[in-house]
């Protein structure tokens, strides 16, 4: 999925919920075109890069969302990021479980990054992928088409995490309760993975993991 302003494709991480409303969880870079989207812009499913012919603006049938609200990401030099976060309110009905083919419904109960704690998430272009926590509280510095950004107080998984188009899914833990623990963003060449900590995600939005 992504922003129909661009020709991109990202991940779906979860359904929130605000207020009692069912909002799509992702990142600013898959949602917010890194800061440049106005609230209200549609976001499609499947991103314009999955299209046939590739790049086509389907928005007519693919839209399942409007941009409802992003963490701005702070490119200066010096300033520290947390989160690579947006929500965009539901046009179609979204469930609560988007994993449910793969590990079901997220737990509406979060839980906090440790070392060795075992992990999984489902991706739009790996699938599904299991790990461990094998860095918390880390600074990495983030290179974006528009610039490159540092954050702080993230967590880093195991090699062959990830790959290129898992951006914005939800990290949950891998013992049968599905807590969320992370927001992936980032990676490397070997699949190792950043992700963003949960709860500053929630909380910037005022939201909870729709879980069923």
């Amino acid at each position: 999925m992504s922003n129909n302003n661009e020709c991109a494709a990202g991940t779906l991480g979860a359904a929130v919920l605000i207020n009692g409303v069912k909002y799509a969880l992702s990142n600013n870079h898959v949602f917010a075109r890194e800061n440049a989207a106005a609230i209200g812009e549609p976001i499609v499913q499947p991103g314009r890069y999955d299209n046939k012919p590739k790049c086509a603006n389907k928005v007519a049938t693919d839209q399942i969302g409007t941009l409802a609200g992003f963490e701005p990401i702070v490119f200066s030099a010096g300033a520290n990021n947390v989160i690579d976060a947006a929500v965009a309110i539901a046009t179609t009905d979204l469930t609560c479980s988007t994993t449910a083919a793969f590990y079901g419904s997220p737990s509406a109960t979060t839980d906090t990054a440790s070392l060795g704690l075992a992990v999984q998430k489902v991706g739009r272009t790996s699938g599904l992928t299991t790990g461990t926590i094998v860095g918390i509280n880390a600074t990495v510095t983030v290179g974006y088409p528009n610039g490159s950004a540092r954050f702080v107080s993230q967590m880093v998984t195991s090699s062959r995490f990830s790959r290129a188009g898992d951006s914005g899914s939800l990290i949950v833990t891998n013992d049968g309760t599905n807590r969320p623990v992370g927001l992936l963003f980032a990676g490397s060449s070997d699949g190792t993975t950043i992700g963003n900590p949960i709860g500053p995600v929630l909380a910037r939005f005022g939201a909870g993991i729709c879980s069923l």
